[in-house]
This record gives C-alpha cells, sequence and structure tokens, in this order.
C-alpha cells in the first residue's frame, strides 16, 4: 500500500572517512533518544559495525541501505520500514559525501542515498589543521551536486576557542550554518582492529561508556533545536514500506504452513555481522528464529532444522570457538544429515577444518589462516549450480571484506562465479544442504533465500 511518509531526517556525512561521522550519528541518535524521541538508525553502506553502536544509542535495530546490495528501487521501501513508528531518523553516511561502489559513479554514495530520501545533510568536517580553507572545502561539497542539500556543517576536532572563531567566521562568509562543534576529546573514541571499529558484542559494558560519551559531545557542541528543526524541513515521502510477507509473496513464495522449523541463528562476539531484514524474512517464510552463540553454548537450539552464521571475528575467537568441541560436533552432525545450513565469511570459516591452526567443525575439507591482505569490494556474482539459497543462474549483488584466506580441499562445488572483467573467478562451497562463501548478500534482494532455506528445513518432531 503506497502511503505518505512524514518523518523528520538527517543524512550525517563527511568529505572523508576519519571526519567523526560515527560520533556524531551515534551521539545525535543518543542525544535525540535522550530527549525521548523515538530515533531510527540506518547506515549507508555495507557496515555491519556501526549499527551495533546505532542500536545501542536507540534501543532499535539498526539498519542498512545499501544501493548496490539492494538496489536504488528499494532504498526508499527499506528506510521507510525501518523508520516505522519512529519520530526521527537518522542516517550515518560512508566513506565521503560523493564516494561510492569504485568506477560506477555515484552508486552506493551517501549523495545518492540522500538524494533518494530527499534527506537534508549534515556534513561533519575536521576542522583540526585548517581555518579560512573550510569555508573553500564546504562551499566545493555544497556545489558539487546542486540535488544534495547540505543543512549545515558539524565542526569536528577543534582545537581550541581562537580556532572555533575562526571556522565560524570562515563559515559565516560562505553562507554555511554551523550546526555544531566538537573539542578534540579522547572521551568517545572508539577501540580499532584489522576489519575497523570493535563491535558492540565484544565490548560491553564499554561500548555503553562511549555511547554515553558521544551523546554528551554531542549535547555539549550542538544545536540540537537547529538540528531538530533542520530534521523537520525534510518533505514528505510517497511510496510502500518494504515488507517482508509481501517481499516472499511478490517472489512467488506460497504462505508457510505446518509446523514451524527452527532456524538456529549464529550471534554473540565472534558472530555480529547481520542485517535485521535477514531474520524478518525468516519468520515471515515460516521459521521460529532462534539465536545461539557459539563462544558460551554447548549445544544447538533444540529442534534446530536449518542453521545460519553470518559474519564477524572468528580469528579473534578461534581458540574459544575450536574449545567448544560439542557445538562443533552437532553443527557438523547437522550439516551432515543433509539440513540446511547458510554461512557467511566468518560461518564459512567456521565450517572449515581449521582456522590458524585451531580445529574448527571440518564440515567443509577447507584450512583457513590469516593474511595481512585486505579483500574488500562490493562483488557481481551468479550462482554456479542449485543450491539451498538459490537455483542456478542466480544473480546476486554482493560485498567481500576479510583478511584470510582459504585453502580449499576437495569434495564440493563452487557457490557463486564472481563476474569481474579480465579477472573471473568461482568462490565459496556448495555440498549438500551447506551453502558457504565469504560473499555477503542482503536477502531483501534475495528474499527467495529465506524461503528456500526455511522449505528445506528440518521441521519439528522430523528425524535430521
Amino acid at each position: 500500500m503506497v502511503r505518505t511518509l512524514r518523518i523528520p531526517r538527517l543524512v550525517v556525512a563527511a568529505p572523508s572517512s576519519g571526519s567523526g561521522k560515527t560520533t556524531v550519528a551515534t551521539g545525535l541518535m543518543a542525544a535525540f533518544t535522550g530527549r525521548g524521541l523515538a530515533v531510527s538508525p540506518h547506515k549507508a553502506g555495507p557496515d555491519y559495525i556501526d549499527p551495533g553502536y546505532h542500536a545501542l544509542a536507540t534501543g532499535r535495530p539498526g539498519r542498512n541501505l545499501d544501493a548496490y546490495l539492494c538496489g536504488t528501487e528499494l532504498l526508499g521501501p527499506l528506510f521507510a520500514h525501518g523508520a516505522a513508528g519512529a519520530d526521527l531518523a537518522v542516517v550515518e553516511g560512508v566513506m565521503g559525501l560523493y564516494d561510492g561502489a569504485a568506477g560506477q559513479g555515484e552508486l552506493a554514495s551517501t549523495a545518492q542515498l540522500a538524494k533518494a530520501l530527499r534527506a537534508p545533510v549534515v556534513l561533519v568536517v575536521d576542522g583540526s589543521s585548517q581555518s579560512r580553507s573550510v569555508a573553500a572545502l564546504v562551499h566545493g561539497f555544497a556545489s558539487w551536486d546542486p540535488e544534495v542539500r547540505i543543512g549545515g556543517v558539524i565542526l569536528n576536532k577543534v582545537g581550541s576557542d581562537r580556532h572555533e572563531e575562526l571556522l565560524r567566521q570562515a563559515l559565516d562568509e560562505a553562507g554555511v550554518d554551523v550546526l555544531g562543534v566538537l573539542r578534540r576529546t579522547p572521551q568517545a573514541a572508539t577501540p580499532s582492529r584489522h576489519l575497523g571499529l570493535v563491535p558492540v558484542a565484544e565490548r560491553e559494558p564499554d561500548a555503553v561508556a562511549a555511547v554515553a560519551a558521544m551523546a554528551a559531545q554531542v549535547r555539549a557542541g550542538c544545536d540540537l533545536e537547529a538540528l531538530w528543526a533542520l530534521a523537520r524541513s525534510a518533505p514528505p515521502l510517497t511510496g510502500a514500506p518494504w515488507d517482508p510477507a509481501e517481499a516472499l509473496a511478490g517472489a512467488g513464495t506460497p504462505p508457510p504452513s505446518g509446523p514451524r522449523p527452527v532456524v538456529a541463528v549464529a550471534g554473540g562476539a565472534a558472530f555480529t555481522f547481520s542485517y535485521a531484514e535477514h531474520a524478518e524474512l525468516l519468520t515471515a517464510a515460516g521459521a521460529e528464529v532462534v539465536p545461539f552463540d557459539p563462544l558460551r553454548d554447548g549445544q544447538l537450539p533444540e529442534s534446530t532444522g536449518a542453521l545460519v552464521i553470518g559474519g564477524g571475528f572468528p580469528e579473534v575467537y578461534a581458540p574459544e570457538l575450536s574449545a567448544n568441541a560439542a557445538l562443533r560436533a552437532e553443527v557438523a552432525a547437522l550439516a551432515a544429515a543433509g539440513a540446511p545450513v547458510a554461512a557467511e565469511c566468518a560461518g564459512l570459516l567456521y565450517l572449515a577444518r581449521e582456522l590458524d591452526g585451531a580445529p574448527m567443525c571440518g564440515v567443509l575439507d577447507a584450512s583457513a589462516r590469516m593474511t595481512e591482505r585486505l579483500t574488500l569490494g562490493y562483488r557481481d556474482a551468479v550462482a554456479v549450480g542449485d543450491s539451498v539459497l538459490a537455483p542456478a543462474g542466480t544473480r546476486v549483488s554482493g560485498h567481500e571484506f576479510h583478511r584470510t584466506r582459504l585453502e580449499p580441499g576437495a569434495g564440493a562445488d563452487p557457490a557463486w562465479g564472481v563476474v569481474r572483467p579480465g579477472r573471473p573467478r568461482t568462490e565459496g562451497f556448495v555440498q549438500g544442504g551447506v551453502h558457504a562463501s565469504y560473499l555477503h548478500v542482503h536477502w531483501a534482494a534475495l528474499p527467495t533465500a529465506a524461503s528456500r532455506l526455511v522449505a528445506r528445513a528440518v521441521r519439528p518432531g522430523a528425524a535430521v
């Protein structure tokens, strides 16, 4: 059903990575939530880590909006779905404002998303090494694309009162509103490692304290009333919110019937990468979704009939995962019995024979190890053969992000043929009911992945 969505909204962007988008966006989310508003948090691009901080700040699921993974046509519907019932939506951008998929223009950029959502942009500028030049920088970003509306600037890493005065004077001459000034402070720093920020699940209660510090910084340094007024200036959006049941029906999936199979979904500190829509699609397809933690739980949830193991950091927890031999044996037995198992990146490593010498589940005849080389980027791929997630020939857009290398053995077919000009390759494993791959795929663009997995899942009371 087409609706008119009237929700105040802001997009928090920056000239480049490292300018302070996450601090400002998360701080704004927490500050407005502290005022009693229901804040809907969103993140541009495929990032899984920032949405964890957003969820902590707002008490609502952090949701991704990615034109490459889901298509531009789903940006508005997915936004409307996530923002249902909210008083305000805050979207954290990705990289620099105009940066997106390499070599593909504005595709998957924050600018493209801001235009699709008709949302004003708050530009976070690192002022630490400039004064009057800030006006030229902001003028360039504001004039590059007249369809992108920059509503004001938040200056970050400002060193002193005099430094602030110079920056404000320059921006006043340029006719740009300064909506906030944040001083240099380590209070809201969040630790990083080889793939970015350390996820929330790995550092509570420190993450709670970090979010509180971000909120305090924003409250002290930003004009919340002016930001609220800017958010309210966003015009209405018209369209139909994304709905998992309707997405499945549109893909030709019949409504679920019979007993609901249990689909166990890995979580905890080692497996923190997931999209909220995946669990919603599994539920709509007729599953009972039950989370479990491979670091802590000695067995799979009762009556598990299918398994989903997403991304994360198993390399950080390899000894602990390996020590949970009872659970590893259950996972191996479930896969050997033919139950559907969908594994992405970290899940792929967990199903391998070993990871950096530590025994894993042994479902796949493959050995994995950490390397110095970062593999990162969007990928286009085609399903090589039929699998629990997709029939042969299915085309998908995915994302790859890891520092590990897999040395495969025998006994499995590849999952995807990765389409890269001059460098085609196959990737992943299909073995019985197992689909394991480095490729992260957003199921909102492939809803039948959920229905196929649930259809193959073992029902309660049936023999595995």
